[in-house]
């Protein structure tokens, strides 16, 4: 039984504490020398079996034209405001140098030549789109070989290169392209100690003690660096996506510290009963662990549920952050209540400080989130969750009404990739895109790539040039590129419209049901629409339409395994659709800031973009599981009451008010960690930092201390109600609402109450 295997455990561990923490820091030091040996370098496949764009894209690899590797540009605009290329030969003469500077470069197969391209006259250079109509503005085109011939070293050497150049030319040289999103550092290192600090500050206020808060932000950085580092060994196998270590290292840092919470606080409860720390350590394990396994265990399904998207990427994604929370999970279990053992009596008390705070304002506020307070609830939370409970109807419309106004935004959400002209000014990605558009067009920031196999009909290339240059979103057609080994030609199309505008994935689906079958007609050769924005476009999609399979997925496992855990109907009913309306919300406030711009300066946003194609579907599974979360430990404790009393009424008083205090400060820690990372300069960490935060925040509050405490009062007996024949043909729950669960841990049995 899991009760009685998490007693053991625990207690073994609190017993023998540096024998388990000597195995921790042995296994930590494997796995960063395991990461550095045999790790690999994240990196974005934004593709999918089936799509257009991956046809596209194995066409191009056929050809070997060089197009599927990795691309730099270099944006060079003369210091002189009066100047041009046209006519200063100093500048000329700057861009010459530049050009062969670049291309001396390790790796580069080659560049564009602008210089060159003067040299046959200006209206040349402006056609080939290396010089802008004014003569204002040049570009340098780089070539790279594919990511895995790469490093970021190479990304080093073209800085470098930039840096020393801006002081030897007369030149303003700014840089960008998809080198720079492979291998720029990602910006959670900073975000991640913001978090950590809030998060010490809250442990501090709800224990008192510093040893005490000290506790779960050791076991959450150690179980962070085992599961970071697992996550680049990953990577050395297969292509780890570069969000997933700054997404595993904000959910790890969350459920972490969250689930040492729920351990501490009851281990401090049964040391306030006077429990030695070794027996205290396990029973807290085998009481506070249970729901810590099982709401881990959810995180990690609803996670890995992301393999029905069928987008590989998003799969390794999930298991990479699956492995982190796991982590977590056995760390709460087996380090938590080695230091617990190793800290002794000690966490049964205030500390010096704590103590010295007592008579303040600050100490009383401490002394009443205290989670391990005792049996009897904090008075203030009680007389809130009973006066909810004396007017339910008005609590629970106003409370509905509330989260269904925040998810109206929803229906005009956009799915995309924010480009480079989301960043800050403050990076030369964001000003070398601010250059291109200003003197080319926004669309030539995301080009197309159309691949095209013309066996059998030789004449279908200048019918497929004419009509794609006829299309009103293209603003131009680069010369065609023919490969004589395979015959596969590739046109390399620039839209009117940014990357991230609706009127691009417009143009590209227009390219694929109208312009290229009408050009192609019904002969044997074929066309795909392939780049950076058809793939985001072609994953977006897929997504959007995989999402409503994998929600209802989510949604029958929770109701499943919520009926299994509190044997009833309407319990986990409520709970599907109380998160629903959290996640909804979530949503919605998402669409406001990112879409409308509503307080976006506010998280350092400076443009509106659409919603990362792929965040919802995370989104909605990690926050499904996190939900689970409160909702199991708030529930355990509802039913416990109702158990022992039969009155519904005090039941959801008594269980909402003892477990009030500890929800919020586990709430306050995951959204103080969530949001240190909404102020990230990478669009893609702030929606999901902000998505994350918000979601927790509403989840906490309007749902487990109004919603739930009001839907539970008008349901009344209802709640428990489960039939006969269903409960027969059920096992038993594993987190702890029969009497064998009581009995494992020492507790005396509840009595049962049959309510059929």
């Amino acid at each position: 039984m899991l009760s009685k295997a998490l007693l053991r455990l625990g207690a073994s561990a609190a017993r023998h504490p540096w024998r388990v923490i000597a195995a921790w820091l042995i296994a930590a030091t494997l796995a960063v020398l395991a990461a550095v040996a045999f790790g690999g370098r994240n990196a974005d496949s934004m593709t999918a079996p089936g799509l257009d764009s991956q046809r596209a894209a194995e066409l191009i690899e056929r050809a070997g034209t060089g197009q599927e590797g990795m691309t730099a540009q270099v944006v060079v605009t003369p210091l002189d405001d009066g100047a041009t290329f046209f006519d200063d030969d100093g500048a000329r003469t700057a861009l010459t140098r530049l050009r062969a500077e670049v291309k001396r470069l390790p790796h580069v197969l080659g560049t564009s030549d602008p210089a060159g391209a003067l040299d046959a006259g200006g209206d040349t250079a402006v056609r080939g789109g290396l010089v802008s109509a004014d003569g204002r503005i040049a570009v340098v085109r780089v070539q790279y070989p594919d990511q895995s011939r790469l490093s970021a070293e190479d990304l080093d050497a073209l800085v470098d290169l930039g840096d020393r150049l801006r002081a030897e030319l007369p030149l303003r040289i700014e840089m960008g392209g998809n080198l720079f999103y492979a291998f720029s550092d990602p910006d959670g290192g900073a975000s991640e100690l913001i978090g950590l600090l809030a998060a010490a500050a809250i442990l501090f206020l709800a224990f008192g003690s510093l040893v005490a808060a000290a506790l779960p932000i050791g076991m959450a950085v150690f179980g962070l660096t085992v599961g970071v580092a697992t996550m680049t060994v990953l990577a050395g196998v297969t292509e780890v996506p570069t969000f997933a270590p700054v997404l595993g290292s904000m959910v790890g840092l969350g459920v972490g510290i969250d689930y040492a919470l729920f351990v501490l606080a009851r281990h401090r409860e049964y040391l306030a009963c006077g429990l030695d720390p070794q027996a205290a350590a396990g029973r807290a394990v085998a009481t506070a662990g249970r729901p810590v396994v099982f709401a881990g265990g959810t995180v990690v399904v609803s996670i890995l549920g992301l393999a029905v998207a069928n987008v590989p990427f998003m799969t390794v994604g999930g298991v990479a952050v699956s492995i982190v929370v796991l982590t977590m999970v056995l760390a709460s279990v087996t380090l938590l209540p080695a230091f617990l053992g190793a800290a002794g009596p000690r966490l049964g008390r205030a500390g010096r400080i704590g103590r010295a705070l007592q008579t303040g304002k600050l100490g009383r506020l401490a002394r009443r989130r205290d989670p391990a307070a005792g049996a009897a609830p904090a008075a203030g939370w009680r007389r809130w969750i009973g006066h909810v409970s004396r007017h339910p109807v008005p609590y629970a419309v106003g409370a509905a009404g509330l989260l269904l106004t925040a998810t109206l935004p929803v229906l005009g959400l956009r799915v995309g990739l924010p480009d480079d002209g989301s960043l800050p000014h403050s990076r030369t990605e964001r000003r070398a895109y601010d250059l291109v558009a200003e003197g080319f067009g926004p669309g030539t920031n995301g080009p197309l790539v159309i691949a095209a196999d013309p066996t059998g009909d030789p004449g279908v290339l200048d019918r497929l040039v004419g009509a794609v240059a006829a299309d009103p979103g293209i603003a131009s057609v680069a010369p065609t590129h023919i490969d004589r080994a395979t015959g596969i030609a590739t046109l390399v199309v620039f839209p009117t419209t940014s990357p991230q505008d609706k009127a691009t994935a417009d143009t590209i689906a227009r390219l694929r049901t109208d312009v290229l079958p009408t050009a192609i007609g019904h002969g044997p050769a074929r066309a795909h629409v392939g780049g950076a924005a058809a793939s985001l476009s072609d994953v977006g999609q897929r997504t959007s339409q995989r999402l409503p399979v994998f929600v209802a997925a989510v949604l029958a496992m929770s109701f499943l395994l919520l009926m299994l855990v509190f044997r009833s109907i309407l319990v986990p009913l409520k709970a599907v659709l109380l998160n629903l309306l959290s996640i909804g919300a979530a949503y919605g406030i998402m669409v406001a800031v990112f879409q409308w711009g509503w307080g976006g300066a506010l998280i350092g946003l400076e443009a509106t973009v659409p919603i990362v194609s792929f965040i919802p579907m995370f989104l909605f599974a990690i926050l499904f599981g996190l939900s689970m979360d409160y909702e199991v430990f708030l529930l355990s404790r509802v039913r416990e009451e109702y158990l022992r009393t039969g009155d519904n009424g005090t039941a959801i008083v008594e269980g909402v008010s003892r477990t009030a205090r500890i929800i919020t400060s586990a709430a306050l820690i995951m959204v103080a960690v969530f949001l240190s990372f909404a102020v990230a300069e990478d669009p893609s960490t702030k929606m999901f930092g902000l998505g994350l935060a918000t979601a927790i925040f509403i989840d906490a509050t309007v749902v487990r201390m109004v919603l739930v405490p009001a839907t539970m009062t008008l349901l009344g007996r209802t709640n428990w109600w489960l039939p006969k024949w269903l409960d027969w043909m059920l096992p038993r729950g594993p987190v702890g609402t029969d009497d064998t669960d009581a009995e494992s841990t020492g507790e005396a049995p509840r009595p049962r109450l049959v309510d059929r």
